[in-house]
């Protein structure tokens, strides 16, 4: 693997594991600088996750705009440099609002995601696309276990040990890529920076514009609001379900991580030589529809345990998608079209907890007129067969054209 690309999946992997890295010591740190409750905690750890999305979904146009006008390599290394910087604030942070602060510029930090995908597609032929996609999907997949597992064991060493860690990461990562990573963005390619475009709405409105991109767009935003009912109700519905302990919990979401990376890394590979892009996307959605109905209903723990990581299986629809969908943009608007797709993806972070965790609520709510715990699943299927429709329904284009907008 070059060194570069090696880079690219760190830096992907360091902004998952940056969220996981912390929710072990948030509790105990927030009820540390308030001095209240656990309660009061909860409520301000969902007001630190929603900033956190707030800002990717804000921000993720913005980077990538930004590095098509100057470059994957300085966007990517200032923002390791601003998230080291960012975490040694919070590791001293006596005042919530610090913390606040810390997560506000953190969540920008860690918008580069749609820097790197836009790297990936630099350096990648139109048909490798797709698959290297999936490397960047399976780094975060690593991160994503990886992240609540160290936080976990550095807790142990006080509430502030893990923003230390994650700091100290991000510093040696900037260090190696300044030495590895060579810039892709040539003046043939560059262009001029415009916040008309570099907005979350501005951007998806001009990529809409591009033929058969608009319809792929609301395909993966369905395909992520379905996506995160997993991160949003699986400890509530484990609990409730199964009567799942916390160590089991984890398990079973390490397990499905650990899948998906697998997946995304390797095997959506010989789908794709198999499927192609197009069937691949198919195929996800078909599998994910099984998946969630089978989540909705299952009775057994045990069983449960054993669809965690099958359930994974379907994780190549992301990496297809956002395959499709650099062919058919040109080759200066790459950075935009990958931070669309992240602004698309925090968007569901917002939206889709609320959404999954109040259909949990209001189908195992003692008054409810019909007791469902898997409730969520139904309805993250229902997502999947709308977008299953409007896939098919709109035949991706795969002209290439020489500029989104």
């Amino acid at each position: 693997m070059r060194p570069a690309v090696l880079f690219i999946l760190i830096t992907v992997m360091l902004d998952s594991m940056g969220i996981g890295l912390i929710i072990p010591v948030m509790p105990d740190l927030i009820q540390e600088v308030q001095g209240t409750g656990l309660s009061t905690a909860a409520l301000w750890g969902g007001v630190l996750s929603t900033t956190f999305a707030v800002m990717q979904f804000l921000f993720g146009p913005v980077i990538g705009g930004l590095s098509d006008r100057f470059g994957r390599r300085p966007v990517l290394l200032l923002s390791l440099v601003v998230m080291a910087l960012d975490y040694l604030v919070m590791a001293v942070a006596g005042s919530i609002f610090l913390l606040l602060l810390g997560r506000i510029v953190g969540g920008i930090t860690a918008a580069t995601q749609s820097t790197a995908n836009a790297y990936m597609a630099d350096i990648s032929g139109p048909d490798d696309r797709a698959a290297n996609f999936g490397l960047i999907g399976a780094a975060f997949g690593v991160g994503f276990v990886l992240g609540p597992l160290l936080g976990g064991v550095l807790a142990e060493y006080g509430t502030r040990a893990p923003f230390y860690a994650a700091a100290i990461l991000a510093a040696l990562n900037a260090i190696f890529g300044y030495f590895v990573l060579r810039e892709t963005v040539t003046d043939d390619i560059r262009r001029p920076f415009r916040w008309a475009r570099a907005n979350p709405l501005g951007s998806i409105r001009q990529l809409g514009r591009v033929p058969g991109v608009g319809p792929l767009l609301i395909v993966f935003f369905l395909y992520q609001v379905a996506f995160m009912v997993y991160p949003a109700i699986w400890s509530y519905f484990g609990k409730e379900r199964f009567g799942w302990e916390p160590a089991t919990i984890g398990l079973s979401l390490a397990l499905f991580g650990i899948m998906m990376a697998l997946v995304q890394g390797g095997l959506i590979r010989w789908v794709l030589r198999l499927l192609g892009e197009r069937g691949t996307v198919i195929y996800g959605h078909v599998f994910d529809v099984v998946a969630f109905l089978s989540l909705a209903f299952v009775t057994s723990g045990t069983v449960a345990l054993i669809l965690t990581p099958l359930a994974a299986l379907a994780a190549v629809i992301t990496p297809a998608l956002q395959g499709i969908m650099s062919k058919a943009v040109g080759a200066d608007a790459q950075g935009e079209l990958q931070g669309a797709l992240t602004s698309a993806t925090a968007l569901a972070m917002i939206l889709s907890p609320m959404v999954m965790t109040g259909t949990f609520a209001a189908f195992t709510d003692a008054d409810a007129a019909f007791y469902l715990p898997g409730a969520p699943f139904l309805l993250s299927a229902a997502l999947i067969v709308v977008g299953l429709v409007v896939f098919l329904a709109f035949p991706p284009k795969r002209a290439l054209v020489p500029d989104a907008g």
